[in-house]
């Protein structure tokens, strides 16, 4: 079967990606950079029933997905992140789930000359098992090295690349000469679309405490203005109710008035011993559970401990330290 030609072509990818669209509700926006196609083809495999990789020229899906505002408004958000080496991960699945299996599947890549490096890299103190020969090739790169038992070691850790820096051909060739592959590619998850939203993946990583936690802080926020300023909110009602009942207690001590939540108060202002006697009262209930469970054990620490001060006075004769 021949090749179809380019119109047909285009024609069936744009039904492909319109027919994605309309299946898939959530979508990845991954880079593409350093991937091979035997690599995307073990993506592929990974995400067998729970999506669909879709890679394409930019120019063709921006076309697409301009065609297809009418319908659906949404895409519209799209626009702006379809540059560069880019494609879509379509999934109706959960999202954190997906973005693992894609970010799982990676390959180790030795270091190119003229590729931007994607971390640090530090070659660490070894023996290298490189020939004396060599021995120039660490100095031009300000390596210090000694030779031990006929070959080159590395005596402390050096950082021959930075992140985000092109790699020399000096640093490229010692890598492979050491038989390093420090950097590792594969589809990176750039944004996230879902249901006509556009974010960054990050955001997967919040969990339902952590918008619990800032919701509570909001909320504490809101209550200390509205007390600061005297504008009353939903947020600050319950602390004014307290602070104010707080401040007719005192009065009803100071005063002769009194009311039924304040007689105890009251009572215990007029005889402070009362509440002492409570607290009192009230500590040992509390700690006698606790005390109930270690009394067998003191018990027990106890009785081999009780004769050894008899044996030693017996053996002082009754004399003192400074008799």
């Amino acid at each position: 079967m021949g090749r179809e030609d380019r119109p047909t072509w285009k024609s069936n990818y744009f039904i492909k990606l319109l027919a994605l669209f309309d299946e898939y509700s959530k979508a990845f926006i991954v880079g593409a950079d350093n991937v091979g196609s035997k690599q995307m083809q073990q993506i592929r495999v990974a995400l067998r029933g729970k999506g669909v990789i879709l890679m394409g020229k930019n120019t063709t899906i921006r076309k697409c997905i301009r065609g297809q505002l009418e319908k659906n408004p949404g895409l519209e958000k799209l626009l702006p992140y379809v540059k560069g080496n880019v494609g879509f991960v379509f999934t109706n699945d959960d999202l954190p789930t997906i973005r693992d299996i894609i970010q799982s599947n990676k390959v180790e890549a030795p270091a190119k000359a003229g590729a931007i490096a994607p971390i640090d890299v530090v070659v660490q103190a070894q023996n290298t098992g490189l020939g004396p020969e060599k021995t120039s090739f660490f100095q031009a790169l300000s390596i210090a090295t000694k030779i031990a038992r006929g070959t080159i070691e590395i005596l402390s850790d050096v950082h021959l690349i930075k992140k985000n820096e092109k790699v020399g051909a000096s640093e490229a060739t010692l890598l492979q000469m050491l038989k390093i592959y420090p950097f590792s590619y594969g589809l990176k998850v750039l944004n996230v679309f879902d249901s006509g939203t556009v974010f960054l993946p990050s955001v997967l990583d919040i969990t339902n405490d952590d918008i619990i936690k800032k919701f509570l802080q909001g909320v504490t926020n809101v209550a200390s203005v509205s007390l600061q300023i005297g504008y009353p909110t939903v947020a600050s009602v319950p602390h004014s109710v307290v602070n104010g009942f707080k401040n007719v207690l005192a009065l009803a001590v100071a005063t002769n008035i009194t009311f039924k939540q304040a007689e105890q108060a009251k009572a215990y202002a007029a005889n402070p011993d009362a509440f002492k006697v409570a607290v009192q009262a009230a500590a040992p209930s509390a700690a006698a559970p606790a005390k109930g469970k270690e009394a067998p054990t003191k018990k027990e620490e106890k009785k081999p401990e009780e004769p050894e001060p008899e044996h030693e006075s017996d053996e002082d004769m009754g004399f003192g330290l400074f008799d």
